[in-house]
């Protein structure tokens, strides 16, 4: 079954399966605290639970707790490594955080899932002049993949390398379909 978890700070859903919902609300300490209640939307995506607690001496503690990475220390521990340490989002959905779409990643792997920071808007494309070159990073060098004629057809050719290099675990553009230009 799925659940949807409404965040407090946006109109965003969490989405969790049966198994770790019922973690999430039967667990004693999560419980006491309102763990699915509170929890909100931070500013890199994920779900996270925060709360500041006021300590004896007068002083404050703030406990934040990521809800991709407490789901994946209870669920898929077993699956992490010395070199996977990093919890992800399969479909790329930092809210999906149901068993089935978590996973122990690497930093390289990490670097390659994140958000394009390009211009043109898909990642390894870049304009020049009046055509689109295609780079992809191979052992920390950039490394030329070929000039074209439009974004989306750079973009394919870096999907194309991505896939031939590191398989699932590469980055993959998803194309925006072109818009037709208007007429007068």
């Amino acid at each position: 079954m799925l659940y949807k978890v409404k965040l407090k700070n946006s109109d965003d859903d969490v989405l969790l399966d049966d198994k770790v919902y019922e973690y999430l609300t039967s667990d004693p300490y999560l419980v006491r605290v309102d763990f699915v209640n509170n929890l909100r939307k931070h500013s890199s995506g994920c779900a996270v639970f925060q709360k500041t607690w006021k300590k004896a001496d007068g002083g404050y503690k703030t406990e934040t707790i990521y809800l991709h990475k407490l789901v994946a220390e209870k669920f898929i521990s077993h699956t992490k490594s010395n070199n996977k340490k990093l919890v992800g989002a399969r479909n790329g959905n930092k809210l999906d955080c149901r068993v089935d779409n978590l996973i122990y990643r690497s930093r390289s792997v990490a670097s390659r899932k994140r958000k394009t920071s390009s211009k043109v808007g898909y990642t390894g494309v870049y304009k020049e002049n009046n055509r689109y070159r295609a780079v992809i990073s191979i052992d920390r060098k950039s490394v030329h993949i070929g000039m074209f004629s439009t974004a989306e057809e750079a973009a394919l050719a870096y999907n194309k390398k991505s896939r031939e290099l590191y398989g699932d675990d590469g980055k993959i553009n998803v194309i925006k379909p072109r818009k037709a230009k208007e007429e007068f």
